[in-house]
């Protein structure tokens, strides 16, 4: 028998779709303590020159947000352009930092993804929950939203292990 795809993983909104320049665009907490990894990923319209979204990782203790701070990361793949003629992802490196502004990606379509993995929090000290904060991208109408895509769950099973509680 094979498994399918939700038997091991699962699909959970950080935020829906919204115009990123109307507040800060805060995901919802997402638990790892049942996945080995997470995609955090972010799908967004075309906007104006200057107002880039800013990737921002954090870690908490609880789903409410308690005792949050900075999570580092130093890969994230992106398709800046048109979704279909800009075909392969790009990957970017950078010296570890909790965000990435892509200069280039507010005037364009854009798809941005942050792969974290569970070891990677400070599970030592309790932080097992983490979520994709976006500021307000500034003064020009710019659609977007997230969604975590969480792998490897410790025991597969019909439906995911919840994410969220």
């Amino acid at each position: 028998m094979t498994e399918g795809f939700l038997e091991r993983n699962t699909i959970v909104s950080a935020f829906v779709p919204v115009d990123m320049q109307t507040a800060n665009n805060n995901g919802d907490w997402v638990s790892m303590a049942k996945y080995d990894r997470c995609l955090v990923v972010l799908f967004k319209g075309i906007g104006t020159d200057g107002d880039d979204p800013i990737f921002n990782l954090q870690q908490a203790k609880t789903a409410a947000g308690g005792t949050a701070k900075d999570l580092d990361f130093t890969v994230i793949h992106k398709k800046v352009g048109s979704q279909l003629t800009t075909l392969d992802f790009s990957r970017v490196t950078q010296t570890a930092a909790t965000s990435h502004t892509d200069t280039d990606s507010a005037q364009a379509e854009a798809i941005m993804a942050v792969e974290i993995k569970a070891d990677e929090l400070d599970t030592d000290n309790g932080y097992y929950f983490i979520r994709l904060d976006i500021a307000n991208i500034g003064g020009n109408a710019q659609l977007g939203c997230a969604f975590y895509i969480l792998s490897g769950a410790r025991y597969a099973q019909p439906t995911p292990p919840d994410a969220q509680a």
